[in-house]
């Protein structure tokens, strides 16, 4: 009786489903003949999925189209399109049966070829620059960053660790693959293998289908089942790969929440997220370029850090890019210390000068062959400083700046300070550190010292990058915690000294 029931409401699904149309725009593009057979059961199966396709601007349009869209405005950067895929809208087939043979979950489906997972490079068809730039990006090797550092294994170990307390400590076995899925993988991105096949029973009839571990997951650094890295869907969700929900703030807090990376909250907290806040309804989130001062009139993460932006006169204040760092010199959270950015986006081959995979030395000294020097962290600043001076005066943005290196130099120090304490905890062997094969990271005290610089530093430093500072950047999660946490590690060391005094 369900079947019938379903296999009814396909027929009645087919009798008013715009083909063609593509848009709820009414300005649609041709539908492809594969495309329309996926639309036909798809529409009954997972209506959510076609519904959210029909408003996109893929349905809309057709490279073909897309192609003949001059100066700023053309979103197609690929130079050549296959010619098969001129004519038709964007849909299921075009990009599920793209390079089928690259794909290790490409199964037979219904008379057609298809992957489950799109890929970044199946996107590079029409968009080639922006998968090149993203190659470029930090984002993409966010998986290996972390799986393939041991300090990092050690660390998600102490984190998301099933533990037990055997021989009076606590002691963490490293976590299970599910956990890891939705720990820090969620937002790094999975590594995608196809395990095997699985025959379900469905409404259509006994179906053959992949079984991907890893999956579902859309990390900025996922390893796709093509070899690739990345998912363009972290930012553009599908199937409507909306460039309005990449270009508002809401889609960059799905991973910059905090507390280590409080990115969102601190922008809510400031002054351009008050405006963002009280005046986004009225601006627009489509337009290519975006004209400052007439499509918005207050930053977003994405106006900052990947938008073209232009001023009234269309004169580019800075160009589109999918390299998050081309505006970024400086990397604000702490491992341990701030310091300038990785020249590859492959950080598991930085090591410090004590052979650690680490970005700095624990005395601060970073690890300049691996960062990128000072004309580059110069020239970065210059292009974030040219949107800041689009709404702002000179000495506005000159003192922002001098306010944030200062901050940098403040919460280095106290960190350093914090660090000098653990150093002579671990010689006074009231914990046991790297030097003795131990952990830096599973006692408690060692914890203590993780949140100087892992959370209150991290959200000082990005609170004056964001003017969100005041009492976000104080109170809320900020210097006054640092400080507490030195005092606290201070005193955990004296209250240490004294018990081993009065026992001699």
């Amino acid at each position: 009786m369900r079947g019938i029931s379903r296999w009814f409401l396909l027929l009645l699904t087919l009798m008013t489903i715009p083909y063609g149309a593509g848009s709820a725009h009414g300005s649609g593009a041709p539908v492809s003949a594969a495309t329309q057979e996926c639309l036909e059961c798809h529409a009954v199966y997972h209506p959510g999925i076609v519904a959210d396709w029909l408003k996109s601007r893929h349905a809309a349009t057709t490279p073909a189209t897309a192609l003949e869209v001059k100066g700023l405005g053309l979103k197609v950067s690929s130079p050549k399109v296959p010619d098969e895929l001129l004519g038709t809208s964007v849909g299921c087939a075009e990009c599920h049966t793209l390079r089928g043979e690259a794909h290790a979950d490409t199964f037979e489906h219904n008379g057609f070829d298809i992957h489950v997972v799109v890929s970044p490079d199946d996107c590079a068809t029409c968009h080639q620059v922006e998968r090149e730039q993203y190659a470029h990006n930090i984002m993409s090797a966010a998986h290996a960053n972390l799986a393939d550092n041991a300090l990092y294994n050690d660390l998600e170990r102490t984190i998301m660790g099933r533990g037990a307390h055997r021989e009076g400590k606590i002691q963490f076995s490293p976590p299970d693959a599910l956990s890891r899925a939705e720990g820090c993988f969620s937002c790094h991105g999975t590594k995608l293998e196809l395990t095997g096949t699985q025959w379900r029973d469905t409404d259509a009839g006994e179906m053959e289908f992949p079984v991907i571990k890893g999956w579902p997951n859309q990390g900025v650094g996922r390893v796709n089942l093509d070899g690739s890295l990345g998912s363009c869907t972290s930012c553009h969700p599908r199937h409507h790969f909306s460039m309005e929900a990449a270009r508002k703030p809401y889609t960059c807090k799905q991973c910059h929440a905090g507390p280590d990376v409080p990115a969102y909250k601190i922008y809510s907290a400031s002054k351009h997220g008050n405006l963002f806040a009280a005046k986004s309804d009225q601006w627009r989130f489509d337009s290519v370029p975006w004209v400052v001062g007439r499509d918005f009139t207050a930053p977003t993460c994405a106006a900052c850090h990947i938008s073209l932006v232009v001023d009234g006169d269309g004169a580019v204040i800075n160009q589109r890019t999918h390299q998050m760092t081309d505006r970024l010199g400086y990397r604000l959270f702490g491992l341990i210390y701030a310091h300038p950015q990785p020249a590859s986006p492959d950080t598991t081959v930085i090591r410090n000068k004590s052979g650690l995979p680490l970005p700095t030395d624990l005395d601060g000294t970073p690890a300049d062959e691996f960062l990128i020097g000072p004309e580059l962290v110069a020239t970065r600043r210059q292009a974030m400083q040219r949107n800041c001076l689009a709404c702002h005066g000179t000495s506005w943005v000159e003192q922002h700046f001098k306010r944030l290196d200062n901050t940098i130099a403040e919460t280095n120090h106290n960190v350093r300070m914090a660090t000098e304490l653990m150093e002579l905890i671990w010689r006074k062997k009231h914990a046991r550190g790297p030097a003795d094969g131990g952990s830096p990271f599973d006692e408690y005290i060692e914890r203590r010292w993780m949140d100087t610089w892992l959370i209150y530093a991290n959200s000082v430093r990005l609170a004056s990058a964001m003017s969100g500072g005041g009492d976000y950047g104080v109170f809320e999660i900020g210097r006054y915690q640092l400080t507490t946490t030195i005092m606290e590690i201070d005193d955990w060391l004296d209250t240490r000294e004294k018990i081993k005094a009065r026992q001699k």
